[in-house]
């Protein structure tokens, strides 16, 4: 009897330490793994962003300098010209009548000016005989002069016929990437005062970054930089609408010499290269200038951090390992792939990295360190 006792006591403890087994297992196998990384501090630069806009560093509009009707256009719109290349012509018949007609008047002025200062040459040895009057000579000499003077007067004229004549091949005053012509063949033009603008040319090659900043945040770098020409202010960083096929810097290099009373803003330029060309002039660009520096900021992963209706937060871990909703004031990017913080996360803490989804606050997680 004592023996089945025995036995029967054996078996309920076997059955009892089985069961808290396969509790035990259970509870592990439902608690879920996560990665989980450790914020850190760093020594970072710390910027401002400001809306600006892609200018060419070199923009000049094709104009129409005679008055005519408009021939031929040899360019394609939108491909490269350069410098003095022809790309319209214009009707050329009244400005070559004017130098044949200015040249002829310079031949005739020429021949008679020949004769009247031959005519004075021989009048003044005339004179000292005593063979003519001095009115004679002096008459003799006003010719002569007056020959010379529709000599310059002809002369001049060719030049301007030459120069007129010339404006009718209208070419490139600048090599860059022309637009779509602004007339079309057969129009009437005109030159002068009321020039007609026929096409506009820029030079991607070089472009500027051009934004503006409110005066005191000017007055904020100034003091704490000392001017835009540390090197603070070189290899500014530069972002796009949409990401770009390289990464953007301008160095900046111009602060207009006053503020802008109606705006109460500051304009200031930086330069950039384009050596592919996909940069255009009139672009929307984000200028992020530094203004400083936070020798101990916290560093975090940018994609760890959430937004819900009150704000951005984090999942971070206490030391029972229990997930813990936390609030923060994040800061700017940093190095693409983080971010700092401002608040709410101090160095050394743990926070959940990735699948965020997968967990909830007051959950029990089983942490994987990724960093």
């Amino acid at each position: 009897m004592k023996t089945s006792y025995a036995i029967l006591a054996c078996a309920m403890i076997l059955a009892a330490g089985t069961a808290g087994c396969r509790k035990q297992q259970k509870t592990e196998a439902q608690t879920p793994e996560v990665d989980v990384a450790t914020a850190y501090t760093d020594s970072v630069v710390l910027y401002h962003t400001y809306p600006g806009e892609i200018v060419a560093a070199t923009t000049a509009d094709v104009v129409a300098r005679v008055n005519g009707q408009l021939l031929t256009c040899s360019y394609e719109p939108g491909s490269y010209v350069r410098k003095g290349q022809t790309l319209f012509t214009i009707e050329s018949t009244q400005y070559r009548d004017a130098l044949s007609q200015a040249t002829a008047s310079l031949a005739n002025a020429r021949s008679e000016y020949e004769y009247y200062s031959k005519q004075y040459a021989a009048l003044q040895k005339a004179l000292e005989a005593d063979a003519v009057s001095k009115m004679e000579v002096l008459q003799a000499k006003s010719s002569m002069e007056q020959a010379q003077a529709a000599m310059k007067t002809a002369e001049a004229a060719i030049s301007t016929a030459r120069t007129n004549l010339g404006y009718c091949t209208v070419t490139a005053p600048v090599s860059g990437y022309i637009s779509e012509r602004l007339v079309d063949p057969g129009n009437y033009v005109g030159g002068g005062m009321g020039a007609v603008k026929l096409a506009t040319i820029y030079d991607n090659t070089s472009l500027q970054a051009v934004f503006s900043l409110s005066d005191s945040q000017y007055e904020l770098l100034v003091g704490s930089q000392g001017g835009i020409g540390g090197p603070l202010y070189r290899d500014v960083p530069l972002t796009f609408r949409q990401p770009m096929s390289r990464s953007y810097t301008t160095d900046l290099y111009y602060t207009a010499p006053s503020v802008d009373t109606s705006t109460g803003t500051v304009t200031m330029k930086g330069k950039l290269s384009n050596p592919d060309n996909e940069l255009k002039s009139g672009m929307y660009v984000t200028v992020s200038l530094p203004y400083g520096e936070n020798p101990k900021a916290v560093i975090v992963n940018d994609a760890s951090i959430a937004t819900d209706q009150r704000g951005k937060y984090m999942y971070t871990l206490n030391d029972s390992d229990k997930v813990v909703y936390t609030p923060i004031q994040a800061g700017d990017l940093y190095q693409d792939t983080l971010r700092v913080v401002e608040s709410g996360i101090k160095p050394g803490q743990r926070y959940v990295s990735k699948a965020l989804l997968t967990v909830r606050p007051g959950e029990t997680v089983k942490p994987r360190q990724t960093r």
